[in-house]
């Protein structure tokens, strides 16, 4: 049934408690405990600045892991939101603008790493190093598009396992067959959704670490319709998805009826995809919705692009390069943690 689009306030309370209810039981399956055996645990002092990032084991220095925190993040009753990133410098942009999270976007990855569309050209190892890369750069949590795992329920194995070693806190895979495309593309085409569910269970299998996030995304919509999206949506929650990311519901009916009935099956991904198909709705709408997740995937991109070509339009112009905002030398080596290796030569340099 799909919910009216003037929920009344009751009713908005109730579905985001709800999710909220279930996202914590099954994000937060023994979290105590995990944190209790870390606390003991603690960065090395001195160089916790410079040896930045979610790393395997690594910790935030309250014993918990960026992983343990993502799954906290996600409990919470608002939304968390996740800003695209496609290298450690935007990676970083995203943490010191003070989000939670940060999203890899295999879009941006593409582009920046070979300046072509999102059409399935990259592969996992190219993929998982660029997550290294940004899982190293920041102490928030990373959540990666690993887009179809790069092949079958065996690639998915060897494709998380390299995920994992990345350091990212969450790793996301979809239903296209491969060599996939941007979900906001036409010509999308789909694998089976039993294939799906195998790599799905493949996953959960592959995983050393259970408080990796595990997301499970449908094209379905664009494809055979919303109705079998749903339909797979529920099959991938129960092979052991954490979360489920219907991808490109292209009217607010649709984002609606996919909130209510998957409501209290898995906690839910938004994708505010800027110049998509999806309608760009206000956060506060996707909090009374209920979703867990929303992420912005490419407007750090979008935004690089702009910059970059005014300047360089200056300075063809003018021969000066020029763009109002730009940050002086001093400021970007600050961003890029020149303080932190000057410091760790003054402790260190014979």
């Amino acid at each position: 049934m799909i919910i009216s689009r003037r929920v009344d306030s009751a009713r908005s309370a109730e579905v985001r408690n709800r999710v909220s209810c279930h996202t914590s039981s099954r994000l937060c399956a023994n979290l105590g405990a995990r944190r209790r055996r870390g606390q003991c645990l603690r960065r090395e002092d001195g160089v916790t600045a410079y040896n930045r990032g979610g790393g395997v084991g690594d910790l935030l220095g309250d014993g918990r892991t960026p992983r343990t925190r993502l799954r906290e993040l996600l409990a919470a009753p608002r939304p968390l939101v996740a800003p695209g990133a496609y290298d450690a410098l935007s990676a970083r942009l995203v943490e010191r603008a003070g989000f939670d999270a940060v999203y890899m976007t295999g879009f941006g990855t593409t582009a920046s790493l070979i300046g072509r569309p999102d059409v399935g050209l990259l592969g996992g190892a190219e993929m998982a190093d660029n997550a290294r890369r940004i899982a190293a750069a920041v102490d928030v949590p990373v959540i990666a598009d690993a887009d179809t795992g790069y092949g079958n329920a065996v690639n998915v194995v060897r494709t998380v396992q390299l995920y994992e070693q990345a350091g990212v806190a969450g790793i996301q895979l979809e239903d296209q067959v491969m060599p996939k495309r941007c979900g906001h593309m036409s010509g999308k085409a789909l694998i089976g959704a039993d294939e799906m569910v195998g790599k799905v269970r493949a996953a959960v299998a592959a995983r050393r670490d259970p408080d990796l996030v595990l997301v499970a995304r449908t094209d379905a919509v664009a494809v055979t319709g919303v109705d079998d999206a749903l339909a797979r949506a529920r099959a991938y929650a129960e092979a052991g998805a954490d979360l489920l990311f219907v991808e490109a519901p292209t009217s607010e009916a649709d984002v609606e009826r996919v909130a209510e009935e998957l409501s209290g099956v898995a906690p839910l991904v938004f994708n505010w995809a800027e110049g998509g198909r999806t309608p760009p709705l206000p956060l506060e709408r996707m909090a009374e919705l209920g979703f867990a997740l929303v992420i912005y995937p490419i407007g750090t991109l979008l935004a690089a692009t702009a910059g970059m070509r005014a300047l360089l339009a200056t300075l063809r112009r003018d021969g000066v390069p020029s763009l109002d905002g730009l940050p002086t030398f001093g400021e970007f080596t600050d961003l890029i943690g020149l303080p932190e290796v000057q410091e760790l030569e003054r402790r260190f340099s014979g």
